[in-house]
């Protein structure tokens, strides 16, 4: 199967909501686990986040063309909902009958995570269901401002009930691509900037040495995962939501992609986008001559990484 998977938001202005978690990061986290165990499990995948847009409509128009133009079998749409910090529960939206019988299944599996069941959902009103050639399904996970659903948010599971719900099957690489090589791992962290414990970046060579160890081992301290000079899953997750680029925003954005951030402007990494991390971030782009606006975009990433 060709499934296109649809990183909800991550392409400004087109944002996704805000509630005790951002919406952005947690289709970041969980989206990039569908992606990896749909892989794992021998199907192609076709990625259908913009890199950039020029408005939301323009956002979600590339979505579609994506997997229209890559004639994807299945479709699928992840997001969180946010309303009123009261509602709570999973719901999918679906126009098709084979939309529908797929939205149940997928609907059916993050049920049994313990989420209120809100069912399956009329999405004609939705851009990227109504448009999207193949059969396609918007899961809204939970929500984002709910705390039981927030208490109860593990991205690991959920990508798993996604794709159970999608193939039947269970990943036998859960949370990570075995095709991943330490190749790979070196030109990330020299991509990244990441050093060894001597300051010099890592030889790509394809083997385990010292060097490479200590500077996964760097990577994981700036980001504040378990110190063990391994790339495994968690790590290489770490390492792909930053290739990704997603949009950080003062006030709107947290996690161990913030921690790099920091890392790379020189400011105590606690993984918070505050008042501080926006003046470093301004000071930033003001010396490599962007428009100092304190918002990490696609021209500030690219100074940072390429």
């Amino acid at each position: 199967m060709k499934y296109g998977i649809d990183i909800g938001h991550n392409c400004s202005p087109d944002i996704g909501a805000k509630g005790i978690r951002q919406e952005d990061g947690m289709t970041m986290e969980v989206g990039t686990k569908v992606i990896f165990k749909l892989k794992a499990l021998g199907h192609q995948v076709v990625e259908c986040k913009p890199s950039r847009a020029s408005s939301v409509g323009n956002s979600l128009q590339q979505r579609c063309y994506i997997a229209n133009t890559n004639n994807v079998d299945v479709m699928v749409s992840i997001h969180f909902n946010s309303f009123n910090k009261q509602a709570n529960g999973a719901e999918v939206f679906a126009i098709s009958d084979t939309g529908r019988s797929i939205a149940k299944r997928i609907l059916d599996n993050i049920v049994k995570l313990g989420y209120f069941n809100r069912g399956v959902k009329e999405g004609s009103h939705l851009y990227v269901v109504r448009n999207a050639n193949a059969p396609t399904v918007l899961v809204e996970c939970c929500f984002c401002d709910s705390k039981p659903d927030m208490d109860r948010y593990d991205a690991e599971a959920l990508a798993t009930a996604i794709v159970k719900g999608l193939t039947g099957q269970v990943s036998p690489t859960p949370d990570f691509d075995e095709k991943t090589t330490i190749l790979e791992v070196q030109q990330a962290l020299n991509r990244l900037k990441i050093r060894d414990d001597n300051g010099k970046p890592v030889v790509e060579d394809g083997s385990v040495d010292n060097e490479t160890n200590a500077a996964i081992k760097n990577f994981q301290k700036i980001v504040g995962i378990t110190e063990t000079g391994i790339a495994g899953p968690t790590t290489w997750l770490a390492i792909k939501q930053i290739l990704a680029k997603p949009i950080l925003r003062p006030n709107h954005a947290a996690g161990t992609t913030v921690k790099y951030l920091q890392y790379r402007l020189g400011i105590e990494a606690d993984g918070i986008y505050g008042a501080g991390t926006e003046a470093a971030v301004e000071k930033f782009q003001k010396q490599n001559g962007l428009t100092a606006d304190g918002n990490v975009g696609p021209m500030t990433w690219a100074k940072l990484i390429g």
